[in-house]
């Protein structure tokens, strides 16, 4: 079975010998698989305007606005990252024993439309679909210090993080790195892109501090429940798309990725009710996210009744690690570190329990399934993309607080980020 695994070994493999892309064999292009992952590459992109509006809806009305643009702007400034630099360090070569990619694709060079060796998709369509990964990875972590955060300090942070937390971690996992060599799997970004957003995250938050005014009053559940929904309908082409081809595989992971999240709002909401008395839609839809978060890493790699699991795992173990950060007095505003960080790592070393070879021919079996040796990769991953993700974050924060103010002065913050970052304020606020 054509997989994301074996096309990415093989496309990282082709790479490394060449001191060129245009240079590597082309494949043949197949009109099904093409159709299917432009749509996929839509999708996913869909999902960074579904994040503002999530994140949006639950900060106060007097950050709305700057909640919107911080998350709207990663589309524009990641994107030019990602095309300049970011896909080359994570795709195309490999320095320093599997660390980061090379430099023959920046601004990418002979990434063209015909298919490479081991793909059924034009190279410029798997870069692009790459693309969108790369623009809502980093847009994540601004939940965690939404309503405080300087617009310029976030979009200096964006840029140096990606180059220097995500390429290198998509390159470890996708590219041909030392995480790949070691067995870990990740089929659409368990470690790639939630657990590096939401451990950066926890240390943002610690570092920028709490906010002002702690209290949480949401400005608009119902525009939480549209991001929701966004989010939701994007993230079939987040997991299914990355099978790279219209396949058996694309139609189980979009059939793992419904069921996860389905049990995971519904297990996030009896939670609430269990604590707090009320299940309330938000808390529902935050499960969401967190049983979408855990599934991604093993969407294509196991069961449905595996993902029944991971999503109620998702749901009731974010609930409760949100609920202690708080407790801890760490302000992530928005739980990122709880969806993001707590649930990739669910749903990575679920994949090491679960995975099983009858359901993807080129995964390695869990432990469940006979083998330890996927679980143990896939703890090494844990270990080296939390602990890397933590300490780069911290750096760039502290480098980029030498050179402008992350945080905002008081009184901005007092009067809101709308209002001082932007001269913008939303509807009847």
């Amino acid at each position: 079975m054509r997989n994301y695994i074996q096309r990415v070994t093989a496309l990282a493999a082709a790479f490394m010998a060449v001191p060129s892309l245009a240079h590597a064999q082309a494949g043949a292009v197949d009109t099904g698989d093409t159709a299917w992952i432009l749509i996929s590459s839509a999708l996913v992109l869909l999902m960074t305007p579904g994040l503002a509006f999530f994140y949006a809806g639950m900060v106060k009305s007097k950050n709305v606005v700057g909640t919107l643009a911080q998350n709207m702007v990663a589309i524009a400034v990641l994107g030019v990252v990602w095309c300049v630099a970011g896909f080359s360090l994570a795709f195309v070569g490999d320095m320093h024993g599997g660390f980061i990619g090379g430099f023959d694709a920046l601004m990418l060079k002979g990434v063209g439309g015909t298919a490479a060796a081991g793909m059924t998709i034009p190279y410029n369509l798997f870069m692009a679909f790459q693309m969108m990964f790369a623009i809502i990875t980093p847009a994540l972590m601004t939940g965690a210090f939404a309503e405080r955060v300087n617009f310029k300090a976030w979009i200096i942070v964006a840029i140096l993080w990606s180059l220097a937390v995500y390429s290198p971690v998509a390159h470890w996992v996708w590219g041909g790195g030392w995480l790949a060599d070691k067995g870990a799997l990740d089929f659409a970004g368990g470690f790639v892109v939630h657990m590096t957003a939401g451990y950066s995250a926890l240390v943002a938050a610690i570092l920028i501090g709490k906010r002002k005014d702690i209290g949480m009053k949401p400005y608009d559940t119902g525009m939480v429940v549209l991001g929701t929904a966004l989010l939701w309908f994007g993230w079939f082409g987040f997991n299914a798309g990355s099978a790279l081809g219209a396949n058996g595989l694309a139609a189980q992971a979009f059939v793992t990725t419904f069921i996860s999240s389905a049990v995971a709002m519904l297990a996030w909401m009896l939670v609430d009710k269990m604590k707090d008395g009320k299940p309330t839609l938000m808390g529902g839809c935050i499960g969401v996210v967190a049983g979408l978060v855990a599934i991604t890493p093993a969407a294509g790699f196991v069961t449905t009744s595996a993902a029944m699991i991971i999503g109620l795992a998702a749901g009731v173990l974010c609930n409760i690690v949100a609920r202690t950060v708080k407790k801890a007095g760490i302000d992530d505003t928005l739980d990122v570190f709880a969806c993001h960080g707590i649930g990739g790592t669910i749903g990575v070393l679920a994949v090491g329990l679960f995975s099983s070879a009858t359901i993807n021919s080129a995964a390695a079996n869990g432990l469940l399934n006979g083998s330890a040796e996927l679980i143990k990769a896939q703890m090494w991953g844990v270990l080296a993309v939390a602990v890397y993700s933590m300490v780069v974050t911290f750096i760039i924060i502290k480098l980029v607080g030498m050179i402008t103010p992350i945080r905002v002065e008081s009184g901005e913050e007092t009067s809101g980020l709308d209002s001082t970052q932007h001269g913008e304020k939303i509807q009847n606020h």
